[in-house]
């Protein structure tokens, strides 16, 4: 099972019922944060999740509501004792800016890798953490920001009538269905021998801090679940939106529809807007499965047959 919260939805400045901005993914016992804002390990807690088994945490960019909420989780895993390095990835300088609010969290239990993100030569780059598989897009905000979109792939069914056919003993199928060589009787077999073509995966898209730019839509395409910020959801104040490089409900609803996603979530809520419900409205008439995110609103997404 694929799990997704939607740990905080709010932008800029916290609420007292709405956290700052942070996202959530688990699977197979690994959890992937993207955004750490102010408060992100209260309403971890809250969750119920836990934290201590986050592997990984991905930033969008470097603003204080995306990221200021970091030292503090940080202190707090190393306070439970963790030794397993984390992975922090984000735009580039990533690095100096993590170490630097490590002055306030210093002597952690565990080591940090980094993963800078650089865009020089191309708008689109590819990582893989783990079963994760991430891509990221440059977005356009004021400083360098990153939307993700994060899949699981899923191998082929193991065949057995190939399986018997090449006479492979049933001690090594296990190996072959997770992708890995095996050898006996002096020959190699590969998984490509026994498996079929792969099966539809699993994409989640989370797009926040940008303008409208064209390449959104092929990037979010086709993802079980799209993720977009809706600064604000009156029409009246697209300028505004725009003016700040963000974007409001009807942009992530028109690119929701434009890219054949499955499901829209709106998040990253002006403290101006209190009632994320108001103006629903104004992205359903556009793409009708769209849902104002909560903080800690959570969908599950299994594999199809």
């Amino acid at each position: 099972m694929f799990d997704i919260s939607l740990v905080g939805t709010g932008g800029m400045i916290p609420l007292s019922n709405r956290f700052l901005t942070a996202m959530a993914v688990r699977y197979n016992g690994s959890m992937l944060l993207i955004d750490c804002g102010e408060g992100t390990q209260v309403t971890l807690r809250e969750l119920g999740w836990g934290f201590v088994n986050i592997d990984y945490i991905l930033f969008t960019h470097f603003h204080a509501d995306h990221i200021a909420g970091l030292p503090g989780l940080m202190l707090s895993l190393s306070n439970y004792g963790r030794t397993d390095m984390l992975t922090i990835a984000g735009p580039k300088g990533v690095k100096h800016v993590v170490e630097s609010l490590k002055v306030i969290a210093p002597e952690l239990s565990y080591s940090i890798n980094y993963i800078e993100i650089s865009f020089e030569d191309s708008n689109l780059k590819n990582i893989v953490l783990g079963e994760f598989h991430i891509s990221a897009l440059r977005l356009r905000h004021r400083i360098e920001c990153i939307g993700y979109s994060i899949e699981l792939y899923r191998k082929g069914k193991f065949d057995v009538a190939r399986a018997k056919e090449h006479q492979i003993p049933v001690e090594y199928w296990n190996k072959l269905q997770k992708g890995q060589n095996v050898e006996f009787g002096g020959n190699i077999y590969s998984p490509d021998m026994v498996l079929g073509p792969d099966r539809k995966g699993l994409k989640v898209s989370y797009i926040t801090d940008t303008r409208p730019i064209e390449e959104i839509p092929d990037f979010v395409r086709g993802s079980d679940l799209f993720i977009c910020e809706g600064l604000y959801g009156d029409e009246e104040m697209r300028e505004k939106a725009y003016g700040f490089h963000h974007m409001i409900y009807s942009d992530a609803a028109r690119f929701a529809k434009e890219g054949n996603v499955k499901e829209l979530w709106l998040t990253h809520y002006s403290q101006a807007m209190t009632n994320p419900f108001e103006h629903l409205y104004n992205a359903t008439d556009i793409f009708q499965n769209t849902k104002a995110g909560e903080d800690r609103m959570t969908k599950t997404l299994s594999f199809e047959e």
